[in-house]
């Protein structure tokens, strides 16, 4: 993380410490977002900033939120992950530097990414009055 003031094992849970700042991922199927449809926009849990709008996330059947592209350009980073004997990209928050999952080239159009992200990752903000909610 690229901010080394902050304490992020107070700041963050002990799930999204180890993802965001270990670069853990959490099991599939299991994070608050995975299967989430409300409209809106998702944040960054270590900093705040807007990174995906609903309408760009989509079911990829991997388990985790999935998303075809960022809200905008330079707003994630990417790297070289060669860790557990594969070659991925990482992706990273660009303002703080959070882990927050891989994207891969099997997305769906307009892209054809898959920007595969950890729900502990995010936090969401509703658009309008209607709030976050599960598909059923």
């Amino acid at each position: 993380m690229d901010d080394t003031s902050i304490d992020w094992r107070t700041k963050l849970s002990p799930q999204a410490y180890d993802v965001c700042c270990l670069k853990g991922t959490e099991r599939p199927f299991t994070g608050e977002f995975w299967n989430h449809s409300a409209k809106g926009v998702y944040h960054c849990v270590c900093c705040n900033t807007p990174l995906f709008v609903s309408d760009t996330k989509f079911d990829a059947g991997c388990g985790w939120p999935s998303f075809f592209e960022p809200l905008r350009p330079g707003v994630l980073r990417e790297e070289t992950d060669t860790t557990h004997g594969m070659i991925r990209t990482e992706v990273m928050c660009d303002q703080c530097g959070a882990h927050l999952g891989h994207v891969f080239p099997d997305g769906p159009q307009p892209t054809g990414l898959r920007f595969c992200i950890n729900s502990v990752s995010l936090t969401f903000e509703a658009s309008g009055s209607e709030e976050g909610r599960n598909e059923s």
